[in-house]
């Protein structure tokens, strides 16, 4: 059975005007197209939609309710064509627990210069695809591989890797600190999205962990004092909290940023975000 978003307009057309005629002047065709395009969604459903008499059209009892979902198909048929109707001139770039750090100001402002016409939006989400998969975004600024094989990706640049602690913790009186400094603390870790594992450290001197799923809750731990987290340094500089230092780690490799898109369908503008973040990234 195969009914068309034409003959669900139609029926609610003929319903609201309460006639053919008029149906026919609403939709621009002529009334014989309406009586065979009703007559089409009639045959496709098998029922009887419609009570026709030389002085009304009503629906059926059955018609009143396919009428009822036809409104609401429609209804949604226009939502469909608006949102995909506002993805055009807007470019929506996704990012699970920090954008693009000290960059994100000069990324945003270069952005509009260079291309006016297509508004930047800068999208968190905590996943990780950091929203690609989900269709929250057109690209993503990751900071882990993505083993996805639906997804390609391109480095941008690197980041160093912070260690964030308490403002009273003793390692805060450091200048850096080395992964054997906080082996002997509880770290908190986001498996999903997060650039931190166990596996930075020797299997006999790892951490003990916690796992936490938002940026905002982690630093929340933080500061008490109890917990230590590390990530890349464009969370420090996204999220400043009172209480909560950050030290490099000077023995730890540091983070590759990734802009990554599907690979089915590139999003057009992925080589121009790759050509200025690369820019800003080799900026000292």
């Amino acid at each position: 059975m195969d009914v068309e978003l034409r003959q669900l307009r139609c029926l609610v057309a003929i319903v609201d005007e309460g006639g053919f005629t008029d149906a026919a002047l609403t939709l621009g065709v002529s009334q014989a197209a309406v009586s065979r395009t009703l007559a089409s969604l009639e045959r496709a459903l098998g029922v009887r939609l419609l009570r026709r008499t030389s002085r009304s059209v009503t629906p059926t009892a059955t018609g009143a309710r396919v009428v009822a979902h036809a409104r609401r198909v429609l209804a949604e048929a226009e939502e469909l064509l608006r949102v995909a109707a506002s993805t055009e001139g807007a470019l929506r770039i996704g990012y699970a627990w920090s954008a693009l750090g000290r960059h994100t100001p000069a990324f945003q402002r270069r952005w509009a210069a260079a291309h006016p016409g297509t508004e930047l939006h800068l999208v968190r989400v905590n996943s990780p695809t950091a929203g690609l998969a989900e269709g929250s975004c057109d690209l993503a600024v990751l900071r882990r591989p993505l083993d996805d094989r639906r997804f390609d990706s391109a480095i941008v640049g690197l980041e160093r890797r912070l260690c964030a602690m308490a403002a009273d913790d003793p390692l805060a009186r450091r200048r850096s600190v080395r992964l054997a400094d906080l082996s002997g603390h509880t770290l908190l870790i986001d498996r999903r999205t997060g650039t931190t594992t166990p596996e930075l450290w020797p299997p006999d001197s790892r951490p003990a962990t916690e796992e936490t799923y938002d940026v905002d809750d982690w630093l929340t731990a933080i500061s008490t004092g109890r917990r230590i987290g590390m990530s890349a340094e464009a969370t420090a500089s996204q999220y400043r909290r009172p209480g909560v230092v950050h030290r490099p780690v000077r023995d730890a490799e540091p983070v590759a940023v990734r802009l990554a898109w599907w690979r089915d369908d590139p999003h057009p503008a992925a080589p121009a975000v790759i050509e200025l973040l690369t820019a800003l990234y080799r900026t000292p």
